[in-house]
């Protein structure tokens, strides 16, 4: 275990030190930048956005609703509530599930559909001006397995 007798702690280099700091800033500002440009651009909040997104592309377009909030990386109750306003839209509905009649499934409408291809040019202005732009001349493969090992665990 790190910090034991056998293996002191290392303090993080500058260079670390700098890299983690950026980190934290880009959690926070990242989305908070793409979904103010998104609603700049009449379109959808972001959090509405992923998850007409995740359900497209979902078997049915359907998905258990701990599911679509674990993929949306949302809890639980901010995904209901992020539902609830999407259904109150048109643009997702929820049915019981198939499979266990106390479940929930979020389904997205055709209407929910024509709205995410309706937003996706502005998200993806956003996450090409606010994120990718900033990455020319790094190796992007190699950058998402890293942050993908950081993701998972690994």
């Amino acid at each position: 275990m790190p910090g034991t007798p056998a293996e002191p702690l290392r303090p993080l280099s500058p260079d670390e030190e700098t890299l983690v700091r950026a980190l934290g800033q880009l959690m926070y500002v990242l989305p908070r930048t793409i979904d103010a440009d998104m609603i700049g651009e009449r379109q959808l909040p972001l959090t509405e956005y992923n998850a007409l997104r995740v359900l497209s592309e979902a078997p049915g377009r359907r998905m258990r609703m701990n599911e679509l909030a674990a993929e949306c990386q949302l809890s639980l109750s901010g995904m209901t509530r992020t539902i609830i306003r999407l259904e109150t839209q048109g643009l997702v509905e929820r049915a019981r599930s198939d499979e266990d009649a106390r479940g929930w499934n979020a389904v997205l409408t055709d209407a929910g559909f024509a709205r995410l291809q309706e937003s996706w040019p502005s998200h993806l202005t956003a996450v090409r001006r606010r994120f990718l732009d900033h990455f020319a001349g790094f190796d992007l493969v190699e950058l998402a397995r890293a942050f993908r090992k950081v993701g998972t665990g690994e």
